[in-house]
């Protein structure tokens, strides 16, 4: 085969790259560069890399689905405490309201600090409210699948 010499200038990480991966493959610079070449102006070559971007951005669909999702019940749940809350609390008399003030604040605090807690622990309450209302395929399954494959082995 009949090749053709080229210089070219390569980046000094790029050129200590190509230099540890000939000393690891035992391969030669212009061996390593062509094979680079090779793979990249090759059709596959590009339809792995569309096909890796594809994943990468199925990936992210998926992160944003789940994103959305825990919104979702964010919002839902925000809105629901709300109505209930304003539902159930009757008005407070004038001559009680800065005690009530002062009892809220008191209570805000505790909230925030229990807040502050949870996520230094590391929990996620959206988490732990999914996983109870929506149940893993072993819990909805439950004994049936059990049952399904005792029977199949028998």
């Amino acid at each position: 085969m009949s090749r053709a010499r080229i210089n070219v200038y390569l980046e000094r990480d790029h050129d200590k790259r190509v230099t540890q991966l000939c000393v690891m493959r035992g391969l030669s610079r212009s061996e390593v560069v062509a094979a680079a070449l090779a793979s990249f102006l090759s059709p596959e070559g590009a339809d792995r890399r569309e096909a890796a971007i594809a994943r990468r951005l199925d990936k992210l669909t998926q992160q944003f689905e789940r994103l959305s999702r825990d919104q979702t019940i964010l919002i839902e749940t925000t809105a629901l405490f709300i109505r209930y809350q304003l539902s159930v609390t009757s008005s407070i008399p004038e001559a009680h309201q800065e005690a009530a003030r002062a009892q809220g604040r008191a209570r805000f605090q505790q909230f925030v600090e229990q807040l502050a807690r949870h996520m230094q622990r590391g929990n996620s309450l959206i988490k732990d409210l999914c996983e109870e209302i929506s149940p893993t395929e072993r819990e909805f399954f439950g004994d049936r699948r059990s049952n399904s494959s005792e029977e199949a082995a028998a």
